[in-house]
């Protein structure tokens, strides 16, 4: 678990954004909260979750964040639990903001090149300020400040319970040593994702934050087989099926 304050001139990386151009020459502030799991029983799935708040001199802010879980073993009813306490803290905030925040996740938790999700998503959301955010959500209601950081602090304190309960219910599941080896290639697939197209990763690099802090995220122990493929019927083929964008999990 990571907690990070950072400030300074604005990147340029940021500022090729043409959403936030304008805040070329301006200072930032930024900061959050991040933790993430790997667990040695490949039964348990990896979780992460970041929340965080960034502002300019300017006087623009807004907030980011979110929860996915990548499962070794995609274990339907873990789904559904995980998916609908998600949902229930979104919607007690405003209806809209979990259909909006999984699309989000499904399509930003995605390997291109593998042509797969990371995990089973969850939801996942940037720039979110008084308009909402520059996506366009579903709902055009506005939220003051105050409002969307009671969201984040209620998405942030729902974590603890749908991880505990996930755990509690697989640690002493029992597994293999070919259930260990699938695990390290699943881990190998979240190496990619971060090291690849993750913007947190890019954005800690890239304003000179303590490296050994950005690449907290990734396992201690990974593996790549060169063209691996899972055995036909077997409960990793089953795993990989489920690794795709828009599955309705409630």
């Amino acid at each position: 678990m990571n907690f990070s304050a950072v400030y300074g001139d604005v990147p340029d990386f940021l500022l090729r954004d043409n959403a936030i151009s304008k805040l070329a020459k301006n200072t930032f502030f930024a900061t959050g909260v991040s933790i993430v799991i790997h667990p040695h029983n490949p039964m348990v799935p990896i979780i992460h979750m970041n929340v965080r708040y960034f502002e300019m001199s300017n006087g623009d802010w807004w907030f980011g964040g979110g929860i996915d879980l990548t499962p070794h073993y995609v274990n339907e009813l873990d789904a559904v639990f995980f998916h609908t306490t998600l949902k229930t803290a979104c919607d007690k905030h405003n209806t809209s903001y979990y259909t909006d925040f999984k699309k989000w996740a499904d399509d930003y938790f995605y390997i291109p090149h593998r042509k797969e999700t990371r995990g089973i998503g969850g939801v996942f959301f940037d720039h979110l300020n008084s308009i909402n955010s520059k996506r366009g959500l579903e709902s055009k209601a506005l939220a003051t400040k105050e409002q969307l950081f009671d969201f984040i602090k209620d998405l942030g304190n729902s974590f603890a319970g749908i991880y505990t309960s996930l755990m509690n219910k697989n640690k002493n599941n029992v597994f293999t040593n070919e259930n260990k080896q699938w695990q390290l290639l699943r881990r190998g697939r979240y190496v990619e994702f971060n090291l690849v197209y993750d913007k947190g990763t890019k954005f800690g690099l890239e304003t000179n934050g303590r490296v050994e802090s950005i690449l907290m995220s990734l396992p201690q122990n990974a593996s790549w087989h060169y063209n691996y493929y899972p055995v036909a019927d077997s409960p990793e083929e089953k795993t990989l099926s489920f690794l795709k964008k828009g599955i309705d999990w409630i």
